[in-house]
């Protein structure tokens, strides 16, 4: 053999060596990049359990302060609803002294014309303190018939009113600020 061939089959069997070496490189760092991939994938997966699982727990907090919330404002409603009439109940408190003292005061004393009066003081402060809590009369007589306002119980002839006014009040209606308490009772002309 030659020199020429020798060296071209030493080049040959280095080059065959070197990619030898080479596959088998690739086929250990294939072994490892699976590897190393089933690690990254697990540790992902691991910290999104992790993430859901908090996501889980603020969620369950977050529906029973909802519940907490809820059963709270449902008793402060009872409660309110029980108790809203204590204000108004204690302004009318001196209208029943008054009207107590009016009664002792009458069965001991026939005087009617100052147990006429002190009655009218006691309604006049009852009055008041109705009117401080937004208690208003509805004005009916010569009113044109409003059904929000007004209940018709009959219709009368009336020279002196056009028909669909209100001729009579029978019963009182109320406003209470803007909403209508008690709607009037009246006779309308038709």
């Amino acid at each position: 053999m030659s020199a020429k061939e020798q060296q071209n089959e030493a080049v040959d069997t280095v080059v065959e060596e070197q990619a030898s070496d080479s596959m088998q490189e690739a086929a250990e760092s294939q072994d490892a990049a699976p590897e190393a991939e089933q690690a990254a994938t697990d540790s992902r997966y691991d910290e999104l359990v992790k993430q859901a699982e908090e996501a889980q727990q603020r969620y369950l907090r977050a529906q029973a302060d909802f519940d907490n919330f809820r059963r709270r404002t449902m008793k402060e409603k009872e409660e309110l609803g029980q108790y809203a009439s204590m204000k108004l109940v204690g302004q009318l408190l001196p209208v029943v002294d008054n009207f107590e003292r009016a009664m002792a005061a009458a069965s001991s004393n026939s005087d009617y014309e100052s147990l006429a009066k002190g009655v009218d003081m006691i309604f006049r402060q009852l009055s008041g303190t109705l009117d401080a809590e937004g208690l208003k009369p509805i004005q009916s007589v010569g009113e044109p018939f409003n059904p929000e306002f007004h209940q018709a119980i009959m219709t009368v002839e009336s020279d002196e009113y056009e028909e669909g006014i209100v001729v009579e009040e029978v019963q009182k209606g109320y406003m209470l600020k803007e909403k209508v308490l008690r709607p009037a009772m009246v006779k309308v002309s038709g």
